[in-house]
């Protein structure tokens, strides 16, 4: 049912605007799986889910199989959503779930040399990369920007997920460690740790 409404392309759903629509009667529909609040739902969350996927698998394919099951699991588990809750945080630990159950697969082993991180969407990364956007800089911006993705896509999946969190998605740690059933103090340990490792791969890249 999720595929009509894919748009991977222009990610046009989401936004602070948007998810200020879920209120708690939305949310209330959602439960009883009211097709309307099931689409507004997706409209507000889409880019957060999408955009974590595309960052974990680090290709386009990959991104759009789980954000398709992340809404399928949503749409099965409506009943037991919490209105009282921001719902973006279930829909990211179950996208999270999703990215690291396919890392552990046979396929995922098979197909890891030959992934890479999408260069055109926008985030920290390019904030860290680029300084002041000089047109003369773009290009070097560009690659930058592309050596920073591959980088955080060469993690570990347990770092790469942290730093995905943290820096793009700007949860604290507490968050996350709820998200990820652990520790805050466990979580900015792997966080450092992950850093640390970052650091090293992007060692004498640029000045």
């Amino acid at each position: 049912m999720w595929g009509v409404f894919f748009m991977p392309e222009g990610m046009s759903g989401g936004g602070p605007g948007t998810q200020a629509a879920l209120t708690r009667e939305v949310l209330l529909r959602v439960r009883a799986r009211d097709p309307d609040a099931l689409g507004q739902l997706f409209e507000a969350c889409f880019e957060r889910v999408y955009g974590l996927a595309l960052r974990m698998m680090g290709g386009r394919a990959a991104a759009e199989d789980i954000t398709q099951e992340v809404f399928l699991r949503v749409h099965r588990a409506a009943h037991s959503l919490d209105v009282e809750r921001d719902p973006v945080s279930w829909m990211l630990t179950i996208t999270g779930n999703l990215c690291r159950d396919h890392h552990r697969s046979f396929a995922a082993k098979v197909d890891r040399g030959s992934r890479r991180a999408d260069d055109d969407h926008e985030g920290p990364a390019a904030r860290l990369a680029s300084g002041d956007p000089d047109p003369e800089d773009q290009a070097l911006a560009r690659e930058r920007e592309q050596v920073v993705q591959e980088a955080i896509l060469a993690l570990p999946p347990p770092l790469r997920e942290v730093v995905l969190l943290r820096d793009y998605e700007g949860l604290d740690h507490n968050t996350i460690a709820d998200m990820l059933g652990s520790t805050a103090q466990a979580v900015r340990k792997r966080y450092s740790r992950a850093l640390a490792q970052l650091g090293a791969m992007l060692e004498g890249e640029w000045p």
